[in-house]
């Protein structure tokens, strides 16, 4: 059994892809993975620890707006397509993922010339551009969310839940607590920027950091490159967790989030009280908004968010028990949880 996974650029698509190949591990030990991504992302490091190997391609992307790129990556995907026909018609696999990176539009092109059957994942609220223009050269779309089905055909397209990794099906907050030197007597608040960190969001923490450590202690994921010029016993910062982000979900009290997917997805199984600030003008803010008209999180536009207004949200969250509770029940409610086993069966049932 071979399956060839595609993804990256950033952690969103990469996540789901793990957690697929964990469920096949399972009743297929012997099978083997090949992992398609970008040179530059990092999923390179993020599948270095698991049984696969790891090749890179060129990533071009289709930009609706004005950029000089756009002259030069319409090279990029031409090369990144005769590259993914060489990949595949070496390595032979009997089925592709793709979840929904535009690495992977050049290689379900090839997949699809070589009649190797694939599987494209949509996370999100609403299709990407990258999964439109793949749609049509896949066996099956899986999708996160029932309001997604009428984005597809419907002869193709099934309901599964977002693949979440197995670790954060178990939870132990003191673990958390131990591993990042947190004290029992404050709450714990989780700010997580995305994959590649969020400036504007690392801004107003820092602003915020004084008035935020008289109640709350604060773990901080920046991104790399993106360290906040801060020091307090209370506030812990990372530029980028891997295995550790488990316990970092699990021993916060409230998570602010950027509303990609990936990380969302993890919130839901581990129903934490969460305030999303989705990247302004893009696919994260149907994500939100959806989210926020289920009860299940508390949105806010970055465009208008101050330190003031930052400040004022953590405590209205974190100390109106009812609030909480109502959110933490709310998110836990939102996706079937079992969307790795369901895609993973999926994917062996086309691969015949």
């Amino acid at each position: 059994m071979k399956v060839l996974l595609v993804g990256g650029g950033t952690m969103g698509s990469v996540s789901p892809l793990i957690a697929v190949y964990e469920q096949i591990k399972k009743s297929k030990p012997k099978a083997k993975f090949l992992f398609l991504g970008t040179k530059d992302g990092p999923e390179c490091r993020a599948v270095d620890s698991y049984d696969m190997d790891f090749r890179s391609i060129p990533a071009g992307k289709l930009r609706r707006y004005f950029s000089w790129q756009n002259l030069i990556d319409p090279f990029k995907l031409v090369a990144a397509f005769f590259k993914s026909l060489v990949i595949i018609f070496k390595f032979k696999p009997q089925v592709v993922m793709i979840a929904g990176s535009f690495v992977g539009v050049p290689v379900a092109w090839a997949a699809w010339c070589l009649r190797v059957p694939i599987l494209i994942h949509q996370q999100d609220i609403i299709a990407g551009l990258a999964n439109k223009l793949m749609a049509n050269t896949a066996r099956k779309i899986t999708v996160s969310f029932e309001v997604s089905l009428k984005d597809f055909s419907p002869t193709k397209t099934i309901l599964t839940g977002n693949p979440v990794r197995e670790e954060f099906y178990s939870c132990d907050p003191d673990k958390g607590r131990v591993l990042f030197q947190l004290k029992d007597s404050l709450p714990v608040l989780l700010v997580v920027g995305g994959g590649t960190g969020a400036v504007a969001v690392n801004q107003v923490v820092a602003q915020a950091l004084p008035e935020l450590l008289k109640f709350c202690q604060v773990i901080h994921i920046t991104g790399r490159g993106k360290k906040v010029d801060f020091n307090d016993e209370d506030y812990h910062q990372f530029e980028f967790l891997t295995n550790e982000m488990r316990e970092a979900l699990c021993a916060a009290d409230l998570a602010v989030s950027r509303a990609g997917m990936s990380t969302l997805s993890e919130l839901i199984i581990l129903a934490r009280a969460t305030i999303l600030i989705p990247i302004a003008d893009s696919h994260q803010e149907y994500n939100a908004r959806y989210f926020q008209s289920n009860n299940a999180v508390v949105s806010v536009s970055q465009n208008s968010l101050t330190k003031e207004m930052f400040v004022s949200l953590i405590k209205e969250v974190l100390f109106d028990r009812n609030r909480k509770s109502e959110l933490e029940a709310n998110i836990s409610q939102m996706m079937k949880v079992d969307g790795a086993k369901r895609v993973a069966e999926l994917l062996l049932q086309i691969s015949k």
